[in-house]
């Protein structure tokens, strides 16, 4: 039998083709026109996980019923279990290291099912987070199975995306038995998890239920299924009236608290969440972190709003402010950047050690700059769009979240305080450290695989310079196309896991450009960024001479002074570069005689200042 591969456009022809990427192509799973191909499949799965913690107790017990199904045209011998509490056992393969109120010794599975039937889980002591199970039937394709966990695990004393806050504070993410994706790329994801790369998940049904002691709050990804079981209420009335609310409503202030009377004085409640077609759930609870909750409109075309909260040690001064910023974060990423309406009926900022996002949830520090516990706070709920409601594999391609959240978050600084300000305060976190450290990791291509780089580049590759990529095209294509492209993209992608070629392509197709120089230039290259002005012609005509040494299409803006005193900055985006030469040549009109030019390099930090300006 002959195979003759299909026809690929113009566009595909010059980026970098995986095999892996390839693969999907040839079974027609992908396009390279970036969209889904007409048999793209992902897998899925149904939760109901019941969770018990009883502070000061560390001692955490779970049960799940999983109800795994197999939408691949494969069938599967084999499942892959994600434990990534394992990461805190001794020996884990952590990128840094962990000191010892870190450590504990990770899961135990106490009963394992599959199909309803009892099965021998072996207990090894592997530090591992990445656990395999030969299934007792294969699993044929567009089948499913019935799996049953009981575990347990101690929390760990002092962590940071998920652990004891204090005594009586917890904050649990990362705490279930989860299937691994398996993919139509790479098959299973069993890349070990190395507590600094970030994760990879289906999008699955959840029911979680939380089992606490009475006078215990839960906050939690998903809607709460019986507030009035494990509320009082008048406290259930003050929840129910924010979620209408554009004021701040004290729904359990630290005078409530103090009176023990806010949940229903059961010796144990359960709270009950559920959400479907989400990525993963996390919770936090305490009982003494006040709670603070609003609502803000998240689409103006049908009124929706949703619930802003906040979750804190009432200490913590700058958490009085927290769900005023979530009201302004979540009204600017819906609105104007990205623009798509906030897709979840909640989001809670919880008071914790980390910066880390979650569904719906955000696990964040106390500071005393509130300019910071303002930018903490909107790069987490930016992650909302990337990667829970597009199905990223941050792991490998941390680039497409945390980049578009970096990106975000200069953006929404620039609308609340001056473009200098904001500017400034991007390149003191997000490109100074990369552009003056000449280290040869600094230069290795954004696409680089994250599983195989270290903590010196890998944070440089994954927030700031991509940041950089998407803002340069942005200028290239102006924010009219710029929007297009991004929504198709998200349109065709949302609850999907896109690989970075479905972006490329999404952009390439929607704007009618060949961006291949553009997207090999910035992701697939050693390039940084350093131009120069090697040269000023002056004479009938007056030219300036322009050299990217470092090769990245960046924006250009060049200061000109005249030799009568005046001044003029004149602007060209990064197309001036797409014939990939090193060199460019700007024409100057007008009749005033150049004196000199200066290249103005605002966010796009130049590596060598010395060459930036030039006498004629």
């Amino acid at each position: 039998m002959i195979f003759i591969l299909p026809q690929f456009s113009v566009y595909a022809q010059n980026l970098y083709w995986p095999r892996d990427l390839k693969k999907t192509y040839k079974n027609e799973t992908r396009s390279n026109d970036g969209w889904p191909g007409k048999k793209y499949w992902q897998n899925t799965g149904h939760y109901n996980i019941t969770l018990t913690a009883m502070p000061p107790d560390r001692n955490i017990k779970g049960s799940e019923k999983i109800s795994y199904i197999n939408n691949s045209p494969d069938t599967l011998n084999i499942l892959v279990f994600k434990f990534i509490q394992n990461i805190h056992k001794p020996g884990a393969a952590r990128l840094g290291p962990a000191v010892a109120d870190y450590l504990t010794d990770g899961v135990h599975v106490d009963a394992y099912t599959e199909n309803g039937l009892p099965k021998k889980w072996a207990e090894n002591g592997s530090p591992s987070t990445v656990q395999f199970i030969r299934l007792s039937t294969p699993l044929l394709p567009h089948d499913s199975v019935q799996l049953g966990f009981d575990w347990h695990f101690k929390i760990s004393l002092k962590s940071g995306r998920e652990g004891m806050i204090d005594s009586t504070t917890y904050y649990l993410a990362y705490f279930y038995p989860r299937v691994a994706v398996y993919d139509d790329y790479n098959g299973w994801d069993d890349v070990e998890h190395n507590d600094a790369l970030e994760f990879y998940n289906d999008f699955n049904n959840y029911t979680l239920n939380v089992k606490v002691p009475k006078n215990y709050l839960v906050w939690a990804t998903g809607n709460l299924q019986n507030a009035n079981e494990v509320l009082q209420p008048v406290y259930l009335e003050r929840l129910h009236q924010s979620m209408k609310a554009g004021a701040i409503i004290h729904v359990a202030a630290a005078a409530d608290l103090a009176a023990k009377n806010i949940t229903k004085q059961n010796p144990v409640n359960t709270w009950t969440f559920a959400y479907n077609n989400i990525s993963d759930v996390a919770f936090g609870l305490s009982d003494h972190y006040v709670w603070d909750a609003s609502s803000v409109v998240v689409d103006e075309k049908t009124n929706r709003r949703a619930s802003i909260q906040a979750a804190f040690n009432d200490t913590a001064k700058d958490f009085q402010h927290v769900v005023e910023i979530g009201q302004s974060s979540l009204s600017f990423l819906s609105i104007q950047w990205p623009g798509i309406p906030y897709p979840f009926p909640k989001m809670t900022i919880f008071q914790g050690y980390a910066g880390m996002e979650y569904p719906m949830m955000a696990n964040d520090e106390t500071y005393a700059d509130l300019n910071f516990t303002r930018f903490v706070a909107e790069h987490e709920i930016s992650h909302t769009w990337f990667p829970f409601y597009m199905g990223i594999n941050e792991t490998r391609y941390g680039f497409m979240d945390e980049g578009w959240a970096t990106t975000f978050e200069l953006l929404y600084n620039r609308s609340i305080m001056s473009k200098d300000s904001a500017d400034e305060f991007y390149k003191q976190f997000r490109v100074n450290n990369w552009i003056h450290d000449d280290n040869a990791s600094q230069d290795l291509p954004i696409m680089t695989p994250g599983e195989d780089m270290g903590r010196r580049g890998l944070g440089n590759n994954e927030y700031g310079k991509p940041s950089l990529a998407y803002l340069a095209v942005k200028d290239l294509l102006g924010d009219t196309m710029f929007r297009k492209c991004l929504h198709a993209f998200m349109d065709r992608w949302h609850g999907k896991h896109p690989l970075p070629w479905d972006f490329f392509y999404t952009f390439n197709d929607v704007s009618d450009q060949n961006l291949n120089w553009f997207w090999n230039a910035w992701f697939f290259s050693n390039n940084y960024i350093d131009l120069a002005v090697d040269n000023i012609r002056t004479g009938n005509t007056q030219q300036v001479i322009i050299s990217n040494i470092g090769g990245f299409p960046v924006p250009v803006d060049l200061r000109l002074n005249f030799t009568n005193g005046s001044t003029q900055i004149i602007h060209r985006s990064p197309q001036i570069w797409a014939a990939g030469q090193k060199q460019v040549t700007i024409d100057i009109s007008g009749n005033k005689q150049l004196q000199s030019a200066q290249l103005v390099t605002d966010i796009y930090v130049d590596a060598d200042e010395s060459n930036n300006m030039k006498y004629k």
